[in-house]
């Protein structure tokens, strides 16, 4: 009898632990689903990071790495609840939307000094193309999924304005949870429609730089999230200009900003924001958007009359702005771009011919009047066939370093040793 009621004992706790252990796996699945449901995108995002060029400190270069990002990453509900006025707010909103708020999240920007221009192959492709003048630092390549409106895009982002220190690598789970921030930090980018954008330094304000900082009845946006509005929406740049008309811009790390937007058609134009002269631009509440296309532009001057292409360093082009040419930020990369463009006409070969007249105003080859101490990198756009070239940091001569971009196939290929 006693054996009988042991057995009966053994069993029934042999049932207990059955089902305790069913419940535990019913529970971590559960956690599974829910995370995956949550934060499915963000997961698929943040493995996708892989570093694909190592840093090399003596040369100034930071490690590049590359992104895929799943999704949405939240843009659409970025504009939807109004964008933002400042850097504080779109850190809210990503803080509170890629983590839930259980994560701190960070954006910022600092002083850069660059330079672009378009222009076309022999072949008739249409090309953007940029130079990012900073310090060093690591980068990302980030790629954008299409959907709901959206175009696929690829953008260039610069992970010390997502708190990633120059000196450090991305390391660990924290880090690439603060990349998540990237898609809404672009610094130039093409999108499928074959529209391509870039933001530039422009110091505006007599006495110290003047951010601008419209404030109507428009929805917000800042200086990285209007690149990503262009990117993401964006079929022309009439597309463009009309999407950037709809907003108050405030820009980004207390300073000011103009910007290029160039399309397969071979339109282009640049955006700035002014009041007046740059001895009366110190009211950034005050400024009013001004567009130049590449094909009205005679009254910037004869030589930009002449040219069915455009180009931009770091000074506001709107005539009588300046006193005088001294106080034009990249006056000296301006000219020296548009020089060698007419003499060719801005047709190049290729774009690794293209690619040399970046290499010409970089700073490792001229003589910039700035403080900035490297070239993070360069990159030519082909809006034609949504392609790119990319080299960091002006290793033109190393032929591992010329990192291929295929938007079509929404990856990039490195050439191996």
């Amino acid at each position: 009898m006693a054996e009988k009621t042991e057995n009966r004992g053994m069993k029934l706790w042999k049932k207990i632990l059955i089902i305790a252990v069913v419940v535990v796996l019913v529970l971590i699945l559960a956690f599974v689903i829910t995370v995956g449901c949550v934060w499915g995108n963000e997961i698929s995002s943040a493995s996708s990071l892989r570093k694909i060029r190592e840093r090399n400190d003596e040369h100034l270069d930071g490690s590049v790495y590359t992104m895929t990002v799943k999704g949405g990453f939240y843009f659409d509900e970025f504009l939807e609840t109004g964008g933002a006025k400042s850097d504080s707010e779109l850190i809210t909103f990503i803080t509170d939307h890629v983590t839930k708020g259980l994560i701190d999240m960070g954006i910022s920007e600092s002083e850069i000094a660059c330079s672009s221009f378009t222009a076309q192959t022999a072949d008739g492709d249409r090309l953007f193309a940029r130079n990012y003048d900073f310090s060093k630092t690591n980068t990302c390549i980030v790629f954008t999924d299409a959907g709901n409106g959206r175009h696929a895009t690829v953008s260039t982002v610069d992970l010390q304005f997502l708190g990633i220190e120059p000196n450090n690598d991305v390391e660990g789970l924290m880090d690439r949870i603060t990349c998540l921030a990237a898609p809404f930090a672009p610094l130039d980018g093409m999108n499928d429609a074959g529209v391509s954008c870039g933001i530039y330094m422009s110091y505006q304000g007599s006495d110290e730089v003047v951010p601008t900082n419209i404030d109507t009845d428009k929805p917000d946006i800042t200086s990285t999230t209007m690149l990503r509005l262009i990117l993401d929406y964006a079929d022309s740049v009439e597309e463009a200009v009309e999407l950037v008309s709809q907003y108050d811009l405030h820009d980004s790390a207390s300073t000011s900003y103009h910007y290029m937007v160039a399309d397969a058609s071979g339109k282009s134009a640049i955006l700035e924001w002014v009041n007046g002269t740059d001895a009366t631009d110190n009211d950034g509440s005050k400024r009013e958007l001004k567009v130049i296309y590449n094909d009205d532009d005679a009254h910037i001057g004869a030589m930009e009359a002449e040219a069915d292409y455009q180009w931009i360093t770091n000074f506001i082009l709107q005539p009588g702005y300046y006193a005088d040419d001294y106080e034009k930020a990249g006056l000296d990369r301006y000219n020296k771009i548009g020089e060698v463009l007419k003499e060719n006409n801005a047709v190049f070969a290729d774009e690794k011919d293209a690619m040399g007249l970046l290499r010409t105003v970089g700073r490792r080859d001229w003589d910039n009047d700035d403080g900035n101490g490297c070239t993070v990198h360069s990159v030519i756009y082909n809006l034609t066939d949504k392609t790119a070239y990319w080299v960091p940091n002006e290793n033109f001569d190393d032929p591992t370093a010329w990192i291929f971009i295929d938007l079509n196939e929404g990856k990039l290929t490195v050439p191996e040793n």
